[in-house]
């Protein structure tokens, strides 16, 4: 009779990071998506097809500029989904490989989840923003709480649990 392997499967890292990046991607743009259809509630005209549009093209004119972004057409709105989904893997990838060395001194999954969305919100709003055609611009305190929360809830607590659970069953691909 075989033995049966009872060693926990590792995923591969590739695997790990595009579908941390895949889901973070989806949840932060859903939240954005939610966001900016309560900010417009009043406007009836506003659904949620214009709503995903808008994001994106905003996300695009990052690169391209508000007039290239909102005058071009549906490729400016792939652009800004590409754009969108590549920040999300890059930051799937660099907050999942420095999972373990975060809880070894935060030692709390939802302290590291609040640092990742602390980060995200640092990194993109006073770090590439600033740089890309988007420009700095003031944002109001309660923009900057309710973007926080969205990024530790969309993108800190779903890498943090994940990976998480990874290290405790021995499926976790990164170092250690």
């Amino acid at each position: 009779m075989p033995v049966k392997n009872t060693t926990p499967q590792k995923n591969s890292l590739l695997l790990n990071v595009l579908g941390l990046g895949l889901l973070t991607g989806t949840l932060d743009a859903l939240a954005a998506l939610i966001w900016n259809l309560i900010l417009n509630y009043k406007n009836q005209a506003v659904d949620y097809k214009l709503g995903m549009e808008i994001i994106f093209r905003f996300i695009a004119s990052g690169a391209f500029g508000g007039q290239a972004a909102f005058a071009g057409g549906k490729e400016m709105i792939i652009a800004g989904a590409v754009f969108h989904y590549i920040i999300a893997f890059v930051f799937s990838a660099v907050f999942y490989l420095a999972y373990p060395f975060c809880n070894k001194y935060l030692n709390s999954k939802y302290l590291v989840a609040v640092a990742y969305g602390l980060t995200a919100w640092i990194i993109m709003n006073l770090m590439v923003i600033p740089v890309s055609k988007i420009g700095f611009h003031p944002i109001k305190l309660q923009v900057i709480l309710i973007g926080i929360l969205i990024l530790i809830i969309c993108i800190g607590l779903p890498i943090a649990l994940i990976t998480n659970k990874q290290l405790k069953t021995g499926r976790f691909s990164g170092l250690k």
